[in-house]
C-alpha cells in the first residue's frame, strides 16, 4: 500500500522536477535577454545578437535528463517521510550546482562560446526556486492529508522498552510524517497498558497472527535490551511475513545515530563513535580549510579589530587582549585568546561561574562586543596555531570540564576533535547560558557526520544567525 503510494509519488516528483526544470529555463531566457535586467549594464544585451528560445530549447533535451539522474544520485527521490526539509533544500542546491557546472564545462569543451554564461547564472537562480517552492508545496500537501488520516503508514511494535517510548514520542511530534501505530506487543505488559495513547494489544507469541490479520507496512522492533536472546525468532517471523521490518536498538543512548560498521571476515563490526575527523585526509583537509578561511577573516576584520583594540584601551584599563585557558583535543589545555570584554578581575574568581545578567564586572564596551561575538575574533590566531578550529565543539575552562565530564554522559566525546570559534550548537542557539546536555548533542552530531560540506554550511548560517547572542552578558 505505501509501497505504491511511494512509487506514485516518486513519479510525480520526477514529473514536477521535469516540468520545473523546463520552466525555470525558459523563464531565465526571458529574464535574461527581454526583462528590466536589460537595463543593467551587466546583463544589457543588443537585439539581433543572441540567440532565439528555440535554438536555446532544444538544449532542453539533454538538460533535463541530465538533472533528473543528478537529483537522484541528490537522494532527492527517497521516502520524505522523516527527512528534515532544510536538508531536502541544501540538497536541491548542491545538486543545480552541480548542474550548471557539467552544463558550462561541457558548453567550453564543445567550443560553443555564444551562448550567454549570464543566462545559466540566472538558470541556476530560477531552477533552484521553482525546483524548491515545487516540493516545499508538495510536501505541505502531504502533511495536510496526512493529518486528516491519509496515505497513512500503518505500524505495531514488538516490545515495549524506552526504545519504544522513544519511537513512540517522535512518532507523535510529527504527525506529518504520517505514521500510524496500532498497538505494542509485549510480554511484561498487561493488555491495555497505555503509553501515550498506544495501547499494548498482546503479546510477543501473538505476533504471526496479528501480521496475518492485519494489513500493516511495517513492524519496529522495540524489545528491551534483557529480552534480545529473543531478536532472531522474531525478525524470523517478521521477514516471513514479507512485511518491511525495523529493528529500534534499546542501547541507543551510547550507540551514534550513523554508527561506523566493520566486517571482520563475514563478521559484522560495529563500532560504538565513528569519527570522520580521525581519517588523515579529513584532517587535512579541514586544516587547510582552516589556515585559509583563518587568513581571509584576518584580513576582512583587520580594521574593525584595530577599532575595537583601541576603544577597550581607552575605556579601561587592562590588557587588551585577554587569554583564558580552555581544553581542546585529546584533553589538553591551551590559551584561548578573545578582547578583553570585562574589568580585570583575579583569575580564581573567572572560575566560578559563566557571566550573568547585569554583571557588573562587565565594561561598557563589552557589553556590545560580547552580544556581537566581536570578542571571539582574536581566536582567529588560535585557529592558525592550531590550537583550535574555525568549526567544531566550543572549548571550556578546566573546572567545568571536571564538573560536566561526570554530571552529562558523553560530555568528553566532545575532546576528541579541535575545539571551535563556532559550531552546529551554536547557530541552532545553544551559546552562552544554555542547555549543556542540548549542546552537547548537537556537538556529537556533528563530531559523527562531519563534512568539509557541514563546515561550510555552519560557516555561512553563523554569518546570518550565530554572531548575535540573546545569552551573552
Amino acid at each position: 500500500m505505501i509501497k505504491d503510494n511511494q512509487k506514485m509519488l516518486n513519479r510525480i516528483h520526477v514529473l514536477l522536477d521535469a516540468c520545473m526544470i523546463a520552466i525555470a529555463y525558459i523563464l531565465a531566457y526571458y529574464l535574461r535577454f527581454y526583462s528590466a535586467l536589460q537595463n543593467i549594464e551587466f546583463f544589457k544585451a543588443e537585439r539581433d545578437t543572441f540567440y532565439s528560445l528555440l535554438y536555446y530549447s532544444q538544449y532542453l533535451v539533454y538538460i533535463v535528463p541530465l538533472y533528473l539522474l543528478i537529483y537522484n544520485f541528490a537522494r532527492l527521490y527517497t521516502p520524505k517521510r522523516s527527512k528534515q526539509r532544510w536538508l531536502e533544500i541544501f540538497n536541491i542546491i548542491l545538486a543545480n550546482l552541480f548542474g550548471i557546472l557539467v552544463i558550462t564545462s561541457s558548453l567550453y569543451f564543445m567550443k560553443e562560446f555564444d551562448i550567454s554564461r549570464k543566462f545559466f547564472f540566472i538558470y541556476l537562480i530560477t531552477n533552484t526556486l521553482l525546483c524548491a517552492s515545487a516540493r516545499m508545496l508538495l510536501y505541505h500537501f502531504l502533511r495536510v492529508i496526512r493529518r486528516k488520516g491519509y496515505n497513512l503508514k500503518h505500524v505495531i511494535l514488538v516490545g515495549y522498552s524506552r526504545a519504544a517510548e522513544a519511537y513512540i514520542d517522535r512518532i507523535f511530534a510529527n504527525p506529518q510524517w504520517g505514521y500510524y501505530i496500532h498497538g505494542i506487543l509485549d510480554d511484561t505488559m498487561e493488555i491495555n497498558t497505555m503509553y501515550k495513547k498506544v495501547p499494548v494489544i498482546g503479546n510477543i507469541d501473538q505476533l504471526e497472527s496479528f501480521l496475518t490479520k492485519m494489513d500493516l507496512d511495517e513492524i519496529a522492533i522495540t524489545i528491551s535490551i534483557n529480552e534480545y536472546e529473543r531478536l532472531e525468532e522474531i525478525v524470523t517471523i517478521c521477514e516471513k511475513s514479507g512485511v518491511h521490518t525495523k529493528f529500534v536498538p534499546d542501547y541507543y543512548n551510547f550507540i551514534p545515530t550513523r554508527p561506523y560498521t566493520e566486517d571482520l571476515y563475514g563478521l559484522p563490526v560495529i563500532n560504538i563513535r565513528y569519527v570522520p575527523l580521525s581519517n588523515t585526509y579529513n584532517r587535512v583537509a579541514k586544516r587547510i580549510m582552516d589556515i585559509v578561511g583563518a587568513l581571509v577573516a584576518l584580513a576582512l576584520a583587520a580594521i574593525p579589530m584595530l577599532i575595537v583594540a583601541l576603544l577597550i584601551k581607552l575605556s579601561s584599563k587592562g590588557p587588551v587582549i585577554f587569554s583564558q585557558i580552555r581544553i581542546g583535543k585529546h584533553n589538553k589545555e591551551f590559551k584561548m585568546y578573545k578582547f578583553r570584554s570585562m574589568e580585570v578581575v583575579p583569575e580564581s574568581e573567572e572560575k566560578k561561574a559563566w557571566t550573568t545578567s547585569r554583571d557588573p564586572r562587565v565594561t561598557g564596551i563589552g557589553k556590545f562586543i560580547r552580544r556581537t561575538s566581536i570578542d571571539e575574533l582574536p581566536q582567529l590566531f588560535n585557529v592558525l596555531k592550531g590550537d583550535m578550529s574555525l568549526v567544531g565543539p566550543r572549548p571550556e575552562r578546566p573546572f567545568f570540564v571536571k564538573r560536566f565530564k561526570e554530571e552529562i554522559p558523553r560530555y568528553m566525546i566532545k575532546h576528541q576533535v579541535s575545539p571551535g570559534m563556532t559550531g552546529w550548537a551554536q547557530i541552532n542557539g545553544y551559546r552562552g547560558d544554555t542547555s549543556i546536555r542540548k549542546r552537547i548533542d548537537h556537538d556529537l552530531y556533528y563530531i559523527e557526520n562531519w563534512s568539509l560540506g557541514l563546515d561550510i554550511k555552519i560557516l555561512f548560517l553563523t554569518i546570518f544567525k550565530g554572531f548575535i547572542n540573546k545569552n551573552a552578558y
